[in-house]
C-alpha cells in the first residue's frame, strides 16, 4: 500500500511541475515576443533606416525565446511520458 500512495504522489506532483513548465514558460515566451515586438515597432518608427539591422536582431531573439519554451515542453515531456522520479518506487521495500 505504501508503494501505491507514494506512485500517486509522485504522479500528482508530476502533473502539477508538467502544467506549471509548459503554462509559465508559454506565459513568459509570449510576454517576451510581445515587449520585444512593442520595442522593434517603436525603434523602427524613431529610425527607420535601421529597420533591416533591427529586423534580423528581432528573428534571431524571436527564435531564442521560442526555443527556450519548446525546451521547457520537452522537459515536461519526458517527465509525462518516461518519469525518472517512478524508478525510486520500483527500490521501495
Amino acid at each position: 500500500m505504501e508503494k501505491l500512495v507514494a506512485l500517486a504522489q509522485i504522479q500528482a506532483f508530476t502533473g502539477i511541475g508538467i502544467g506549471l513548465m509548459i503554462g509559465l514558460g508559454a506565459a513568459g515566451a509570449c510576454i517576451g515576443v510581445g515587449i520585444m515586438c512593442s520595442r522593434f515597432l517603436e525603434g523602427a518608427a524613431r529610425q527607420p533606416e535601421l529597420i533591416p539591422q533591427l529586423q534580423a536582431k528581432v528573428f534571431l531573439l524571436l527564435g531564442l525565446i521560442d526555443a527556450s519554451f519548446i525546451i521547457g515542453v520537452g522537459l515536461a515531456m519526458l517527465f509525462a511520458f518516461g518519469n525518472p522520479l517512478l524508478a525510486v518506487i520500483q527500490n521501495l521495500k
